[in-house]
């Protein structure tokens, strides 16, 4: 399995933004730019997924900026990944829209190992919170 620079910069962003707002203080596309050398137009697109899956929220105005919708002990990498990049399984054939192309996914003799894999990739990423990369 390898993240995508989504995911990777998905991340980075959710640990600036955890790491430079407070309870009253927004953070700007431009300063987070500036701070983790990601584009503006590339965090454009990850702050809309980030926002559909109300991990973080905006202000608007002068002093608007985007802020944690919850404490950061409380959002997981697994939840932010899922945000940017989508399910965190291995191979499609997982996915229930998905197949392998052979047929019947069901009784796929390899199916259960990309199966364990894929929970074990899951569980860990669910398992770091937000708050340990800020600690960090």
């Amino acid at each position: 399995m390898k993240i995508s620079t989504r995911g990777r910069y998905g991340l980075k962003a959710m640990v600036d933004i955890a790491l430079n707002s407070g309870e009253n203080t927004c953070v700007s596309l431009k300063s987070i730019a500036e701070r983790t050398g990601i584009s503006e137009n590339y965090l454009e697109q990850l702050i809309s997924p980030l926002k559909k899956a109300q991990l973080v929220k905006s202000t608007r105005g002068a002093q608007g900026g985007y802020i944690l919708n919850k404490n950061a002990e409380n959002i997981s990498v697994g939840d932010v990944l899922r945000a940017v990049e989508g399910p965190l399984e291995l191979v499609e054939c997982l996915s229930k829209s998905e197949s392998c192309g052979t047929g019947d996914c069901e009784s796929c003799i390899t199916r259960g190992v990309w199966a364990k894999l894929s929970d074990s990739v899951s569980e860990a990423a669910d398992n770091i919170s937000l708050a340990e990369l800020v600690d960090q």
